[in-house]
Formats: C-alpha cells, sequence, structure tokens
C-alpha cells in the first residue's frame, strides 16, 4: 500500500512538473510579440520575385488586339475601318492613368535591376497604340466620333487629365529610352491640351467641374505634375516645371491642412472656407508620388522647389504617425476603424523610401518603408495580382461613402505604386551610405536600426 503511494505521489509530482512546464513555456511565448505581418528584413530575392510575378501576371491580362465588339473575333484587316472595332479588353490593353503609373514603374525597375523584360512592355504598348491609332481616327471620320473607344477611352478626344497625364507621362519616359518620333505627335498634344486646354481657376490651377462647379482634386496633382515635370525634362523649357510647382503649392492652399500635414481629398469654389475634409489615403499617396517626380526632375536651388520638399517631409512625418501595426495605411487616413488599403500603403512605402535614398528625408524613416514593403508583399497573390486595392473613388462629401468603398485585385490603382514601391526597396537595401541592423527572430525586443555610416566612428578607432 506505501509502494503504491508513492507511485502515485511520484505520478503526481511529475504531472504537476510537466504542466508547470507546459504554463511556463506558454507564459515566456506569450510575452513574444506576434506580428500580423512579418516583422523581417525582406531581402532582395524576395523583392524581384514579387515583381516578376506582377509582371506576369500584367502580361496575361490582354492580348493587346483589336477585336469585334459584337463577335469578339480579332481584326487584322486594317487597310478600311470596321464600325465595330474596338481595343481588347485586359489592364495591359488600356489607355488609362493607371496604367500609365505601371508603365512608368517598368521604366524605373529598369532603371534599378537592368532587368528588360519590364520595360519592353513599354515599347510594345506605346507601338501598339502607334499603329492602330490612326485606324480609329479613320473610324471615328467613317462612322461618327465615339465618346470612348473601350480599353482606350478618350484618346481621340481628351476630357479629362485622366485621359492624359499619367499615360503619356510614362510615354515621355519610353520615348527617351527608345527614340521612337511616332510618339511625339501624342506627346505634344498632351502637352497643349494641360497646359492650353483643361479647365482652370482663374489663378492657373487645374480644376474640374466635378463633382462641384470648379473643384479641385488631389489626385489631379498626379494626373497633371508627373507629366508636365517629364517635358520639362524632354524639352528643358523650364515653363513646365513653373507650372508643376505652381499646381502643387497653389493646390495646397486650398487642400493641405498644416495641422494635420496632410491634403484634404477636394474641394471646390463653392464651399470655400469652410469646405469639408476627408482624409482619403489615396489622394495624399497620388500627392506625394507627384511630389516625388518633381523633385527628382528639378535642380536642388530651382524657385519655389523648396516649398514642395516642405510639404512633403511633413506629410511623411505624419504618415510615420499613422502607419497601422500591421505595416498598412487605414482608406481614410485619420480614421482606425476604417479598412487597410493597399494602394496608398505602397504610394507612402515608395516615398519613404525614395526620400531616404535621396537625401530627402532622414534615414529614420527606414522601418517604415521596410513594414510597409512586407505588408504590401502580404497582399501579392500567387498568381502576382494585388489585393486589397481601393476602388476608384470619386471626391465625395460624406465618411459613410469613404467608409464603405469595396476592395478588389481588379482594381489596378495598386499594380504601379507596388512595383515601384519594390524597385526602391531594392535601392534602399543596396543604399551603400547605411548600415541596416535587422530584427531578431523570435526576439522578445527586437526592432530595425537604420544608421547612417558617415555619423559613426571606423570600427577600431577612438571616438575621443
Amino acid at each position: 500500500m506505501n509502494h503504491n503511494k508513492s507511485i502515485t505521489l511520484i505520478f503526481v509530482c511529475l504531472l504537476f512538473s510537466v504542466n508547470l512546464f507546459a504554463q511556463t513555456q506558454k507564459e515566456e511565448k506569450a510575452r513574444n510579440p506576434e506580428y500580423e505581418v512579418p516583422y523581417e528584413l525582406p531581402t532582395i530575392t524576395g523583392i524581384k520575385d514579387a515583381l516578376n510575378s506582377i509582371r506576369v501576371y500584367y502580361e496575361s491580362t490582354s492580348t493587346q488586339t483589336i477585336i469585334n465588339a459584337e463577335t469578339g473575333i480579332e481584326i487584322t484587316n486594317i487597310s478600311s475601318p470596321n464600325k465595330n472595332a474596338i481595343v481588347s479588353k485586359g489592364f495591359s490593353s488600356e489607355w488609362s492613368y493607371t496604367h500609365g503609373v505601371v508603365l512608368s514603374a517598368f521604366d524605373y525597375i529598369d532603371n534599378v535591376t537592368g532587368d528588360k523584360r519590364f520595360f519592353n512592355n513599354n515599347t510594345k504598348f506605346y507601338d501598339f497604340v502607334i499603329q492602330y491609332r490612326p485606324y480609329f481616327q479613320k473610324q471615328a471620320q467613317t462612322y461618327g466620333a465615339r465618346e470612348k473607344i473601350g480599353a482606350w477611352g478618350r484618346i481621340l478626344n481628351f476630357h479629362a487629365l485622366d485621359d492624359c497625364g499619367s499615360i503619356t507621362a510614362a510615354m515621355i519616359k519610353t520615348y527617351q529610352k527608345d527614340k521612337n518620333e511616332e510618339y511625339l505627335e501624342l506627346i505634344n498634344i498632351t502637352a497643349d491640351y494641360i497646359s492650353n486646354k483643361q479647365l482652370r481657376l482663374k489663378d492657373g490651377t487645374l480644376a474640374r467641374h466635378r463633382p462641384q462647379y470648379q473643384s479641385i482634386w488631389a489626385d489631379d496633382i498626379y494626373m497633371s505634375v508627373p507629366f508636365l515635370a517629364n517635358m520639362g525634362k524632354l524639352t528643358g523649357d523650364n515653363k513646365y516645371f513653373d507650372d508643376a510647382i505652381k499646381q502643387i503649392v497653389q493646390m495646397a492652399e486650398r487642400l493641405y491642412v498644416p495641422e494635420k500635414s496632410l491634403f484634404d481629398h477636394g474641394w471646390s469654389v463653392t464651399s470655400g472656407d469652410y469646405d469639408p475634409r476627408f482624409y482619403w489615403a489615396r489622394a495624399n499617396g497620388w500627392t506625394l508620388m507627384a511630389m516625388t517626380e518633381l523633385l527628382s526632375a528639378t535642380p536642388v536651388d530651382y524657385p519655389n522647389r523648396d516649398k514642395v520638399l516642405h510639404l512633403y517631409r511633413s506629410m511623411i512625418r505624419s504618415l510615420a504617425t499613422l502607419q497601422n501595426g500591421s505595416g498598412f495605411w487605414h482608406n481614410m487616413l485619420d480614421k482606425p476603424d476604417t479598412f487597410l488599403e493597399t494602394s496608398a500603403t505602397a504610394m507612402f512605402t515608395f516615398v519613404i523610401a525614395k526620400g531616404i535614398n535621396e537625401g530627402w528625408i532622414n534615414h529614420v524613416y527606414g522601418p517604415v518603408a521596410i513594414t510597409g514593403w512586407n505588408a504590401i508583399n502580404s497582399r501579392i497573390l500567387e498568381d502576382g495580382a494585388v489585393d486589397g486595392t481601393v476602388e476608384g473613388t470619386t471626391f465625395a462629401h460624406d465618411n459613410t461613402y469613404y467608409y464603405n468603398r469595396g476592395t478588389s485585385k481588379y482594381a489596378t490603382h495598386g499594380y504601379g505604386p507596388a512595383l515601384y514601391a519594390g524597385a526602391e526597396m531594392i535601392r534602399l537595401l543596396q543604399n551603400r551610405n547605411i548600415e541596416i541592423e535587422p530584427t531578431r527572430a523570435n526576439a522578445r525586443n527586437s526592432t530595425f536600426h537604420f544608421r547612417l555610416k558617415n555619423e559613426w566612428p571606423v570600427k577600431g578607432t577612438s571616438t575621443n
């Protein structure tokens, strides 16, 4: 009997020890952070793989052909126009501002990596446009002009900055490399439209009669400034740089809110000083993307460039504090109960990494860019589609609208920014002026540290 009691006591003690050990292990594990998105330093190889997967998805979206809208059959004989001819559907066939961002990003990836598979898409698309645009001009002359030509929209008759600014900015970049003189006609038509035909306020600020009479949109900073900046580079005419800077500065006078260091989505003459404010993430992303393009194109001492740089730096500082713990930013930047959105996160990641690489902002913002990229990467699907991007969004006047926008991998606004972000992250990881201390796996207290190498003494030398 005593022997059995002893065995039972030993068993109880062992069971207690095992339970205590398991509880201790559980408590120890609970003391370590559990990250929603991997909190780790990305690799250049991993980023390149992500960019390539997006490229492959992009290339798969369209045949880039002319088809009969009624039968779906490809039209190969272009000697005479067909009334039902349209451009085949698909992202890679579009004459659209979102496609312009992708093609600009492809050009940039080519600059960063030298991988010609990206830029080859630029030449292919713009040659396609040049080849078939005269065909649709003949179609319009024969059957009467249509407002839109399938995926090419209003390519024959621009009605808004969306119709030409971003997509033709990428065309300029493509021309700078392949020197196809046939591109110049559309480039010059766009320059004339933006400079002389697009609606402007009395002070020259680009505007729309939508949704209110004489409205300005933060989005239009991107729909105009990158084209103007690249037109300045192409022609050497400072009037384009001057107009680009004027657009940012004068739109900021109506849209930028110093207390938030953010841009309101839109403003109208009607509501004036008491216009309601909505800090939509992608609108702020468009603004910063445009500023980045202009800062890259103009000399450091160019008149009023410092005003743009101040806006850029102030916005970056604000955005760092508004980033969600996952690495994403919210659809409404100042409202953490709105959903986490991909396209704006990609835009912010790009402009922050770019600012560090160019020396426009301090290197301590590096972890913001890393966590932003890791968040974006979590939304790149196996087939290369970029998910979680908010659908096209108008300039609205109520939170309910912004809160309830849909998201989709078919919202093409996220692809170009994701490509740009990846390219700039490669540059950041290759930045020889910066030393990056990565996080330690399964560590209780570990973060990224970016250090500027020239601030620190060489190892082994005295600090006295």
